[in-house]
């Protein structure tokens, strides 16, 4: 697989990464099988993705004792990315950035992950109660402890609540601005899609111009890029597509559009190629810097997402794709 680079630190990664979350946590609980997924792990390796990415939240924490039972027999071959910052409770989240309790996450993580160094360690949401520089301060202590290689950023990205004339991650861009001038920012993961571009504006380039890696989260819109979900199908009350607006039965019907266009372009590519791949596809031709990290808990999709490095868009394809209907629907 194409090998990418992450940050001004040149750390290495498989092209396409592979998001652990659908394995433990806010997808379909019934069809979680633990040693389907460390198959599916194992099999990403085997393509070299080597970007596991993962969260102390997911589960919460059985998500990283999934990916440190691989980590055990292959930590070699793995790019390990966690998060820290967000504590779940029964019915909400809610985030803890205060240093004392980002050095205990991050020793408890290292335990789960089975290892003793983090690749990558994200603020997975800065905590309103404590100043966005202190958590950076402590986080940048574990790197210098040797504890974490390099630091990364989630976006906020919220769409609700902003104010009028202001674009979707200028909170973000005001948080990395703060944090670089207390240690480099290596990664910035943040949602980037075809039907939800929104990242491309400024987000992007403010990680282009500094040497900053950029980690595409749900770059195969929660599965709907695939083409594999029927309108008005349901979802199960534990997935949270169930609570999604766009995921209502008439809204995807009314976005069936964008996936023929999709499938469009990938009949012209070879009648093995799927919608999943092009997007995948348009994702990776954003940038040398960018490394989209689709989610799922099976081998067959793994295979199928790591193969999309190989797939070339044309100019014809890109502006194509460029003319596909804005999708139905509020993100929120």
């Amino acid at each position: 697989m194409e090998r990418r680079t992450i940050g001004a630190a040149a750390l290495a990664v498989g092209a396409v990464g592979l998001g652990c979350m659908p394995m433990s946590w806010a997808y379909s609980a019934s069809r979680r099988r633990g040693d389907e997924s460390l198959r599916a792990v194992h099999r990403a390796l085997d393509l070299g993705a080597s970007l596991l990415d993962t969260a102390d939240m997911y589960g919460p924490f059985t998500n990283e004792l999934l990916v440190g039972r691989a980590l055990k027999e292959r930590r070699s071959d793995a790019f390990v990315s966690t998060k820290v910052g967000l504590l779940v409770g029964d019915q909400h989240i809610v985030a803890n950035g205060r240093p004392g309790y980002v050095k205990r996450a991050c020793d408890a993580s290292l335990r789960r992950l089975q290892t003793d160094v983090i690749d990558l360690y994200q603020l997975h949401r800065a905590d309103p109660e404590v100043p966005v520089e202190e958590t950076w301060g402590a986080m940048a202590e574990l790197v210098r402890a040797g504890k974490v290689r390099a630091l990364g950023l989630c976006a906020v990205g919220a769409r609700a609540g902003r104010r009028a004339g202001t674009r979707l991650h200028d909170g973000t861009i005001r948080q990395l601005e703060r944090v670089q001038q207390v240690f480099p920012v290596s990664a910035v993961e943040a949602e980037l899609s075809v039907w939800s571009p929104e990242a491309l504006e400024a987000l992007l380039p403010w990680c282009r111009t500094r040497g900053v890696g950029f980690l595409a989260a749900m770059p195969l819109g929660n599965g709907f890029l695939t083409g594999r979900l029927r309108p008005g199908a349901g979802f199960e009350a534990d997935d949270l597509r169930a609570r999604h607006p766009r995921f209502t039965a008439e809204m995807m019907a009314a976005n069936q559009p964008f996936v023929a266009g999709l499938r469009r372009v990938a009949r012209r590519h070879g009648a093995d190629v799927t919608p999943a791949q092009v997007a995948l596809a348009w994702v990776l031709a954003q940038g040398p810097h960018v490394v989209p990290v689709p989610g799922t808990k099976q081998e067959r999709w793994v295979t199928e997402n790591a193969a999309a490095t190989a797939l070339r868009l044309t100019p014809d394809d890109l502006r194509e794709m460029a003319r596909l209907p804005p999708a139905q629907g509020s993100w929120d």
